[in-house]
């Protein structure tokens, strides 16, 4: 596509993200990037989505799969319905941005790797974590060798839990599957695949209040998961339904010779700190882009059609990072550890800045400070 024509977005979907995802398509519209067409929801959802800011409103997703003025869908409904809006995009000729999990299942993830091979379309899934400049300085560093060779991966994310929706407790919701998502996904975009998984994951509250209603809690809410990732070095994620408040960094990474950590949430960074033996000292490096945006996938996919570039987030993580989650409810079934048969291949682009960025584009990477 040519850098002058609009990227044509749609999107599916018009649940609380749609606040996130609204602006970005406002700020790539005034960059003339790319141009939201139309969001299709629930009835009752109109009259939000419209006064966000959506364009043109609709309850049936057709009239976004089929519009030729779309060239991307983005797709933020509830888990259960990513594999099956996601294929019917992609068959329909649409590069696919979906919010996580890129499925709810292997059969169903494996159907729409290969359905985005066969139809030469983009497919990226959130979480969009190792795409801000905090992570990329991070997981520089630890390539770098700035904290030696890392043995020990810490990463913690949760809440209280949703109260609006009871699809989050129920079969193919979960906290892995919307919370613990997030440190994996880091996780292993700092540290590379995953071998083996173990984990604790259970109901610790049987009943949460969803609208005034009470309702049984059959999904996880509580989990703590073990990653090996080969060669000695593990990692733990720390996630559930069940965190009323922190003070913790969302990342730690411990090394032969240092420690590296993030501090605030992987979704949100707010700087980082490390520490290495050879200085004796913390050094704290404020956060250079406190107004990224989690939702930023959006805006790198566009800046990927424009370039004719692959996104550096990639498929095959989503499908990696998914079998790392389902794994983890096994092995809390089953009592034992679960060995992880996907791989991926990190991008380079995960680790460093984009190149070549033009001024439209880029990241302000360059603002560091010790404190």
């Amino acid at each position: 596509m040519k850098a002058a024509t609009p990227i044509g977005l749609g999107i599916i979907g018009c649940g609380n993200v749609l606040e996130a995802y609204v602006p970005q398509c406002a700020r790539l519209h005034s960059q003339r990037l790319a141009e939201l067409v139309v969001a299709c929801g629930r009835p009752n959802q109109r009259e939000r989505a419209l006064a966000l800011g959506v364009p043109r409103f609709s309850t049936d997703e057709t009239e976004v799969l089929r519009d030729p003025a779309i060239d991307a869908v983005i797709i933020l409904t509830s888990m259960p319905e990513h594999a099956r809006l996601a294929a019917a995009a992609l068959k329909a000729g649409k590069h696919v941005l979906i919010e996580k999990p890129l499925a709810t299942n292997l059969e169903d993830a494996r159907m729409l790797l290969q359905l985005a091979d066969d139809c030469k379309r983009h497919l990226v899934c959130a979480p969009f974590t190792t795409l801000s400049p905090t992570f990329h300085t991070i997981a520089s560093r630890v390539l770098a060798g700035d904290i030696g060779k890392p043995s020990l991966a810490r990463a913690r994310y949760g809440w209280s839990g949703p109260w609006w929706s009871e699809w989050f407790y129920k079969p193919g919701g979960g906290s892995l599957f919307d919370l613990g998502i997030y440190c994996i996904t880091s996780l292993t975009g700092l540290l590379g695949p995953v071998k083996r998984v173990t984990s604790f994951a259970g109901v610790a509250i049987p009943e949460r209040e969803i609208n005034g209603r009470r309702v049984a809690v059959e999904a996880e809410d509580n989990a703590q998961v073990l990653l090996d990732f080969g060669e000695a070095c593990f990692g733990v994620v720390t996630s559930g339904f069940t965190m009323q408040q922190y003070r913790s960094p969302a990342l730690e990474i411990y090394g032969a010779t240092g420690t590296i950590q993030m501090l605030g949430d992987d979704w949100d960074p707010d700087g980082y700190e490390l520490w290495q033996n050879a200085a004796g000292c913390w050094q704290v490096f404020k956060e250079t882009m406190p107004d990224w945006s989690w939702a930023d996938g959006l805006s790198h996919l566009v800046e990927c059609l424009h370039r004719n570039t692959t996104p550096a987030v990639t498929k095959e993580h989503a499908f990696h990072v998914l079998e790392i989650i389902l794994k983890a409810q096994q092995s809390a079934r089953a009592g034992r550890a679960l060995a992880i048969e996907s791989t991926f291949t990190r991008p380079s682009a995960m680790a460093k800045p984009l190149a070549n960025e033009p001024a439209h584009l880029a990241h302000d990477r360059t603002r560091e400070h010790v404190q």
